[in-house]
């Protein structure tokens, strides 16, 4: 059976990452945003809710699931960090797995996954697209954000794969250090050649 040429979408943070998945989403490519769906399911009424209380009493009320006091507990913690992912991980597969299933028939599907290197990830899609800009546009871009400081931007840059790394490991690059018209130009060129690409034979 041919599926979709999968799309792994990356690029560290205030690089334009989230942009560029609206600019394929907008020309019609089908997105699968795995935090989008992971804050989905651990917002009000959320698939996650339940169990997420139950591995971790009072992290959770009426709105769902509090990011800030999960965070307290799972972060520099790699045994809750993974008891956390035990949860999580195998609902965001079961949606992966019903989007695929959904957009069978095209010719490309994006997975926007931001820590697609620092996961291992590479190894599941077809080609890497990886977002990036110049450091000090990305500098600017981050400490515009409420709550930012440089602490709080050394602190995630040091998690996060160097961005000359993540260009050297991709199969395409999207810069967003120009115009968004110029940006724009750029996915839809890139769209036009992956339709072309072959399509892979495999299970969904």
């Amino acid at each position: 059976m041919t599926r979709p040429l999968i799309i792994g979408l990356t690029g560290s943070i205030g690089m334009g990452k989230s942009t560029v998945a609206a600019m394929f989403e907008a020309s019609g490519v089908p997105v699968f945003d795995a935090d989008a769906e992971v804050r989905a399911m651990q917002g009000p009424g959320g698939e996650l809710v339940a169990a997420i209380e139950h591995a971790f009493p009072g992290t959770t009320d009426e709105s769902g699931v509090s990011r800030e006091m999960l965070g307290a507990l799972v972060f520099g913690n790699a045994a809750e960090l993974a008891r956390l992912e035990s949860i999580v991980h195998p609902a965001v597969a079961q949606k992966r797995q019903a989007f695929m299933i959904e957009h069978t028939g095209a010719p490309v599907v994006v997975f926007d996954i931001p820590l697609l290197f620092e996961k291992g990830g590479a190894a599941a899609v077809d080609r890497v697209v990886v977002v990036s800009a110049p450091a000090e546009k990305q500098r600017q871009r981050v400490l515009a954000r409420p709550g930012m400081t440089e602490e709080k931007f050394s602190q995630i840059l040091a998690i996060q794969t160097p961005d000359s790394e993540k260009r050297e490991r991709a199969d395409h690059v999207i810069d967003t250090g120009t115009s968004l018209a110029e940006t724009e130009d750029a996915v839809r060129v890139l769209i036009e050649e992956l339709k072309s690409a072959p399509r892979r034979q495999g299970s969904l």
